[in-house]
């Protein structure tokens, strides 16, 4: 069975920029220790990923905060994090789940067992609906998040959101 690592949105405009929380900033070191434990060449990221025009946008008509937009030191992948994945398979996500990430992901259960775990920011937004989104594509597959290595946007989303995948069969790793 094939182990695959998903790292969602560990970006810097979620950690100590523009939407950061002392939570997001407390699990970058798990996160990397979790990377550490997957062979290279099995880790997926994503990156939100907006545009200049981001306010314009529905999202931004909902939250009008500019972040992680492309090409801004906001919208990179934190250093000490994609210095522990080199061999990441990178996917720029315009909205909170990724339809290629799905994809991509499918297509790997294609060619055998695959198990999926997830981690990075935020639980309660882009962590759950990626897990969600997965559990439906790929409903064979083994679909998990370590609770450690997530934070939401507050600690009671956070555990909402845990709850909620919980709730849909996703496994919760504590």
């Amino acid at each position: 069975m094939k182990k695959i690592l998903v790292v969602v949105d560990m970006q810097n405009d979620f950690i100590d920029g523009a939407l950061g929380t002392a939570e997001a900033a407390g699990i970058v070191g798990n996160v990397i220790r979790k990377i550490h434990s997957y062979p290279p060449d099995c880790i997926y990221a994503t990156r939100d990923t907006h545009g200049k025009d981001y306010l314009e946008t529905p999202e931004g008509k909902y939250l009008p905060v500019e972040h992680c937009i492309k090409g801004t030191e906001g919208w990179e992948i934190r250093r000490e994090v994609a210095q522990a994945m080199p061999e990441a398979v990178l996917i720029d996500k315009p909205l909170f789940g990724s339809e290629e990430l799905v994809r991509k992901l499918r297509e790997e259960s294609g060619k055998g067992e695959i198990e999926i775990e997830l981690v990075g920011l935020c639980t309660d937004i882009c962590v759950v609906t990626n897990a969600l989104l997965l559990k439906t594509a790929v409903p064979k597959a083994r679909i998990c998040v370590d609770a450690s290595c997530c934070a939401g946007v507050t600690p009671e989303s956070h555990a909402a959101a845990l709850l909620t995948m919980k709730m849909c069969q996703v496994e919760i790793e504590e």
